[in-house]
């Protein structure tokens, strides 16, 4: 069975809002080879209108983009599929991207008996919706050395039947300070 693979970037202080901080060169890097682990990007309407059309344009003209951003950008859009769970997202471009407005956990139950390589998630609502579900195998968070003071929280909103345990298997201490911390569950 795959596994959902859950990353974000925070700051250390736990605001997951993009804005508000820019990962280096080295964090970049991180993500890509991420992404070279799954075939299938999980993704909400927010997030979704976040990464596309910004990293396929990047990947069609690379012009003045840096060597990282390249990189990223041609293995994002080397992806198999984008799932995007939307009620208000009414179409697409993309033919390997498709719209789910049924039962989510029914949904995320299907992808991961399906063959093929790891599921990625982002986002924050829905990886919070998938939490609650129990439904995620791996956290990898991303904590930038910067306390911003403001903006959105992981996990706000988050309603969970019993605490989530979860065990460290792997971290990475990255040269402008931040740390990857990836976990399972316990």
């Amino acid at each position: 069975m795959r596994k959902i693979i859950y990353s974000i970037n925070l700051s250390a202080d736990g605001c997951c809002d993009h804005s508000k901080f820019n990962p280096d060169e080295q964090t970049l890097e991180f993500f890509t080879d991420l992404l070279r682990q799954g075939d299938t990007f999980l993704y909400g309407r927010k997030t979704y209108e976040l990464m596309v059309p910004y990293w396929p344009d990047i990947a069609k003209n690379p012009t003045g983009q840096t060597k990282d951003d390249i990189e990223f950008a041609q293995t994002f859009v080397s992806v198999k599929q984008i799932v995007v769970f939307s009620r208000t997202l009414e179409k697409v471009e993309d033919e390997k991207t498709r719209i789910v407005r049924t039962n989510l956990k029914d949904e995320i139950i299907k992808l991961k008996q399906e063959p093929g390589k790891d599921i990625l998630l982002g986002g924050v609502d829905l990886p919070s919706q998938l939490m609650e579900l129990d439904l995620i195998d791996e956290y990898l968070f991303v904590i930038h050395p910067v306390i911003v003071g403001e903006g959105r929280r992981l996990s706000e909103g988050v309603n969970l039947q019993e605490k989530l345990r979860l065990k460290l298997v792997d971290s990475k201490i990255f040269k402008g300070g931040g740390i990857a911390l990836r976990y399972v569950r316990n």
